[in-house]
């Protein structure tokens, strides 16, 4: 078992960097054209991650069999439309709320195709092996009812030592990955991966997606090299006219408590120390994420935060999904909320519709991305 020390304890709280680079204008109409240099060159291919999944289904209620159908149109016509949700795993009324919500306006809005989790699944510390109780009451029970996967990545909560670094267990990540042979809902094939879209009944070649799943825990303590190398590689692999979308928990900025990267948490300690301030995160971001991707979407901080784009990249938080932390204005944003809700994405070849919800279903925010 991996453990660390009770001097790495800081190291996960996370903390606040300066805003990096001024705002990209924005038209009157609230779109953003976006210049399309920001994606690496693809070649022809594509590729798939291990799926790793399948498995007995989840007794409460899923059914794989209501995914929502092709709608028939067109490779450059297909809208695919997912929800993006952090911080959740309370098993709290306050989740189950949410989700609910989730529920609702999905359907309202024609079925949503699938969901991606940005870590902090499972609180306090994490699950205690994949045929632990709390995935029922944490995940199953909250969301079993949607008729869509979840496509989950890893926060620091999900590794033990109540998310501070503190007897942190790298291994608890594995419980994770076994749990989606538990629940078919549950996509996790390994701590950090390419979505295989043809999972949730998007062939790659209609899909205006192509999107990577991150550990920022791993790089939070200057584990990612294994991240480093091959995320390059996966980028450069996304097929033309596709939208790059990575994910994680850890912001690159947030105008939550934990705040920018490199200077997360800043004040909260009597001394500076450069990975408690997420300076590896920094670094990651800005030698792999930054321009490289189109978007970027994030937990870790408990709001719903639609942020200026910075560094060639839009970044945007959704880690309110059963509590909530407060918002300062650090970065310029769009909008950013306190209240518990979630992110909803309608992507095509030439558009992204970004929407904030809250508790009740009712939108509270809505920006067009355009190429």
């Amino acid at each position: 078992m991996v453990r660390l020390s009770v001097c790495s304890l800081l190291l996960l709280t996370g903390c606040p960097s300066e805003s990096p680079s001024p705002p990209t204008p924005v038209d009157a109409a609230g779109s953003q054209n976006r210049d399309s240099g920001t994606v690496i060159p693809p070649d022809s291919g594509t590729q798939k991650s291990d799926s790793g999944t399948g498995g007995s289904r989840s007794d409460v209620g899923f059914d794989i069999g209501t995914l929502p159908p092709d709608a028939g149109t067109t490779p450059a016509e297909r809208m695919v439309r997912f929800i993006a949700i952090g911080d959740t795993g309370t098993g709290s009324p306050t989740q189950r709320a949410v989700g609910q919500a989730i529920g609702d306006v999905c359907e309202d809005r024609g079925g949503c195709d699938f969901g991606i989790l940005l870590g902090d699944n499972i609180y306090n510390t994490g699950a205690e092996s994949a045929d632990d109780d709390i995935f029922r009451t944490h995940f199953a029970e909250p969301y079993g009812h949607l008729n869509f996967r979840f496509f989950a990545s890893l926060g620091n909560h999900d590794l033990g030592g109540e998310g501070l670094g503190l007897d942190l267990d790298f291994n608890k990540a594995t419980y994770q990955i076994q749990y989606s042979e538990r629940n078919e809902q549950w996509i996790m094939p390994a701590e950090y991966y390419v979505l295989d879209l043809n999972q949730v009944g998007i062939p790659p070649a209609e899909s205006p997606l192509w999107m990577v799943a991150l550990n920022t825990t791993d790089i939070f303590f200057s584990r990612g090299d294994d991240q480093a190398r091959d995320l390059p590689n996966w980028l450069a692999q996304a097929p033309e006219n596709t939208w790059t979308v990575a994910f994680g928990h850890h912001p690159y900025i947030s105008n939550g408590p934990h705040g920018n990267a490199g200077r997360y948490d800043t004040g909260r300690f009597p001394f500076p120390l450069p990975i408690v301030a997420g300076e590896a995160v920094k670094d990651f971001f800005d030698d792999h994420i930054c321009g490289r991707v189109d978007l970027y979407l994030a937990g870790h901080d408990h709001s719903r935060q639609d942020l200026h784009a910075t560094c060639g990249t839009e970044f945007l938080v959704s880690g309110a999904g059963a509590k909530t932390t407060d918002v300062v204005d650090r970065n310029p944003v769009y909008y950013q909320s306190d209240e518990v809700g979630f992110l909803l994405i309608e992507a095509t070849r030439s558009e992204l519709r970004l929407f904030f919800f809250d508790r009740n279903g009712t939108q509270n925010h809505e920006r067009l991305i355009r190429r």
